[in-house]
């Protein structure tokens, strides 16, 4: 018993179908949403206490809700931003979900994947909300600039439409800086350079993408998880990037099924909880090796991959793992959701292990 123990801490069913869950910064209070069967979107606040789970807010509202952020928002303020299956962003205040507090027409389709930056004291510069949809664009918005995106990345002209399933932000640690990867359904991972309007780099991962990760987004690229279907999971060494060979990168098979999305642990960045579509969590550690960087034979610096170390697992549902998230607060605390419309508190111990 001396490695860490994924404990369900408290679970409760919900109904209607749930798509993801978010802990509210600084408080014992989670937000879920969803899709209710008549195709209304969902939105519930419950607040863990004393063993239970109690609700304390709930709204229903026209279109079903898929993804939500509080990255883009001050602590102070703590706005949720939503995607939703019309293509809309939605910005809300929770203590008042009667009217979004910003809103813009985002997609033409489905809005698959939200995250934020800039906000909640981490990371530096504009407050800013990337969104991924269906119609094969990312999309990065200010919510203090009205209607238009501050970036689009879209395919050209006759260039074949691709699903964007996962969304996030990193290299935010100075005002000018700031990364956005992307994946997509037909395997391909983009990294684009906000601050240059660019391309920096892109890879296939021959299997639909379905969440990506940067360990942090606040410091200096160091690494990314990017998880797929058919059972693997990626981790790239974004500190050296080699002119022919990109990133250095090792791969994991787990969950016999899809792996849903990679989560890490606020407190260290180095463990992380990746999210089954056979309904288990699996818990991980990434080693570094001996050196990082490497001499190629032309004397060009490239990466080197460390090794990804299996710690814990725990099998929750026969439901896929669909949502997960930590805590920011308080170590070893987090959420998840399924697809049997179960939500669930979980406590992890013994991180501090690690």
């Amino acid at each position: 018993m001396d490695k860490p123990t994924i404990i369900v801490h408290v679970q409760k069913s919900v109904n209607y179908t749930l798509f993801d869950c978010k802990w509210i910064p600084v408080s014992p209070k989670f937000v879920l949403l969803g899709q209710y069967p008549k195709d209304t979107g969902a939105l519930q606040v419950f607040e863990v206490s004393h063993g239970e789970l109690k609700l304390v807010k709930e709204a229903e509202k026209q279109t079903s809700f898929k993804c939500g952020t509080f990255g883009a928002s001050s602590l102070q303020q703590r706005y949720l931003a939503t995607g939703d299956f019309k293509g809309n962003l939605n910005i809300w205040n929770l203590e008042d979900t009667g009217l979004p507090v910003y809103k813009v027409k985002a997609h033409k389709e489905i809005v698959n994947c939200i995250d934020g930056v800039g906000g909640l004291g981490i990371g530096e510069g504009a407050p800013e909300i990337a969104t991924g949809s269906r119609d094969g664009s990312v999309k990065v918005w200010d919510p203090r600039q009205k209607d238009d995106p501050v970036a689009t990345m879209a395919p050209g002209e006759g260039e074949a439409k691709r699903d964007c399933w996962a969304v996030a932000f990193g290299h935010a640690y100075n005002v000018h800086d700031r990364c956005l990867c992307a994946g997509y359904d037909n395997g391909d991972v983009k990294l684009f350079d906000l601050r240059k309007m660019k391309m920096r780099w892109e890879t296939n991962l021959k299997n639909g993408v379905c969440g990506v990760e940067f360990d942090r987004k606040d410091i200096d690229m160091n690494k990314l998880v990017a998880a797929t279907l058919e059972s693997k999971f990626h981790v790239f060494d974004l500190r050296t990037q080699h002119p022919e060979k990109g990133f250095a990168s090792v791969s994991e098979k787990a969950h016999k099924s899809t792996v849903w999305g990679a989560k890490h642990l606020p407190q260290n960045r180095d463990v992380f909880m990746t999210l089954g579509g056979n309904g288990s969590l699996a818990l991980w550690k990434y080693e570094y090796p001996a050196k990082r960087v490497v001499k190629d034979k032309e004397d060009r610096e490239m990466g080197a991959a460390g090794t990804i170390n299996f710690v814990q697992n725990m099998t929750l549902s026969t439901q896929p793992i669909n949502s997960f998230d930590w805590s920011p607060d308080k170590l070893g605390l987090a959420v998840c959701t399924s697809f049997d419309q179960q939500v669930r508190v979980l406590l992890t111990t013994r991180l501090n292990t690690l």
